[in-house]
């Protein structure tokens, strides 16, 4: 009894947010609000992306103790040779790549600390590197399946490859990565570099295991190349970088192996947000997002969708906002459903809780110390979500 305590009084707020979802939707099933037929094809269908995103992260936890982010970090640092400027330029690529290739969960949970201390290491104002992280955390998830759970989902839909979803979304990725620099220019690092012309470049990284480091960036990079390949499923590419990691700690680091590496509340929080939302949608929410969204093709219909998707993202969650706007999106109307996954990849950035990405990206800014105001936050990020969104659609309708 005394340990069950124990445990409760641990569980962060999320966890109970993420329960609490579990149990509403096994709840749903049980009366009879949502029938056991479309629950059993929303666990199917869930099923794959579970595992996926399971075994990524727990690549990008190793990953990430074996220091690959912090020496690549370093290196960013360095070659940016005391420029501030340079050093913008740089973070924004760190940020976003980590984010196109690892996805932005990645990049909220490991990146953050990583550029917070590099802040603290070279002498500068940490809240532009982490405002650079929270937000190309978000508009840089465009271009893959593997970025975004998001994305996965529209790739399923749609029925685009790796390499062909990175064929059509480039140009709004493109997009959203230009506007986020630009708002992050005038926004953050332009104060900085008023008084922080340049900056003393750190030391060359000494990582303590070079033998781990060294099989984590080349499974990192295979895993990348596997999967523009489209060569297996991404479940199972993920399964097996994750594999060949574990086993290099296995041998090496045997102790780091634990299971608090495997994200059980994303495993929990998942499920119980799709059953939660098929409910809704059962009970009426189809309807009222049929009519905002309406049926409209072209740019002007695409940008209504985009403009849907990331209100409704702020207000409740980006990953039920695209699942119950697939859900009214016509089949044959694939733009519209792209310009749905701009609008709740790109606009999710006004509201803390719009994607989870952004409430772990908090998370880790409380626990380094690094105060956020939340007023500031709130006002750029809507400039960003707003220019962003729309940045991205007028390129997704130029090119297509």
């Amino acid at each position: 009894m005394l340990m069950a305590v124990t445990f409760l009084r641990r569980l962060h707020p999320l966890d109970w947010l993420a329960g609490a979802l579990l149990v509403l939707g096994l709840l749903a099933v049980a009366t009879g609000l949502l029938p056991s037929g479309p629950a059993a094809d929303v666990l199917a269908r869930v099923g794959p992306l579970l595992v996926f995103l399971a075994t990524v992260i727990v690549l990008a936890e190793l990953t990430g103790k074996a220091e690959v982010f912090d020496v690549v970090a370093t290196w960013v640092a360095r070659a940016g040779r005391g420029s501030y400027v340079l050093l913008f330029g740089l973070c924004v690529v760190f940020a976003s790549v980590t984010t196109i290739t690892l996805n932005l969960d990645t990049t909220a949970v490991l990146l953050t600390p990583v550029m917070l201390a590099l802040a603290t290491r070279v002498g500068i104002a940490a809240v532009p590197l982490a405002m650079t992280t929270v937000w190309l955390a978000n508009t840089a998830s465009l271009l893959l399946p593997v970025s975004n759970l998001t994305n996965l989902l529209a790739a399923d839909r749609v029925a685009l490859s790796p390499s062909g979803m990175a064929a059509v979304m480039w140009p709004p990725q493109v997009a959203a990565i230009a506007a986020t620099m630009v708002c992050l220019w005038v926004f953050y690092w332009r104060r900085g570099a008023r008084g922080e012309d340049r900056y003393l470049p750190p030391e060359p990284p000494r990582p303590a295991d070079p033998v781990l480091l060294r099989v984590c960036a080349v499974v990192c990079g295979g895993f990348l190349l596997v999967l523009l390949a489209d060569l297996v499923p991404l479940w199972v590419a993920s399964t097996a970088a994750a594999l060949v990691v574990a086993a290099a700690f296995a041998r090496r680091r045997r102790e780091e192996l634990r299971w608090s590496l495997v994200p059980w509340r994303l495993l929990v929080l998942v499920p119980g947000m799709f059953l939660v939302v098929e409910t809704a949608g059962a009970l009426g929410m189809d309807r009222l997002l049929a009519s905002a969204i309406g049926a409209q093709e072209g740019p002007l219909g695409v940008l209504r969708t985009a403009a849907v998707g990331a209100g409704f993202s702020n207000a409740l969650n980006n990953l039920p906002a695209y699942v119950a706007g697939e859900a009214v999106v016509p089949p044959a109307n694939h733009e519209q459903l792209l310009g749905l996954l701009i609008g709740v990849n790109v606009g999710p950035l006004v509201t803390p809780w719009a994607s989870l990405a952004t409430l772990l990206w908090f998370e880790r800014c409380r626990w380094h110390g690094t105060r956020i105001a939340l007023g500031r936050f709130m006002g750029t990020s809507l400039v960003l979500a707003a220019s962003g969104t729309v940045a991205a659609t007028v390129a997704l309708a130029a090119t297509s």
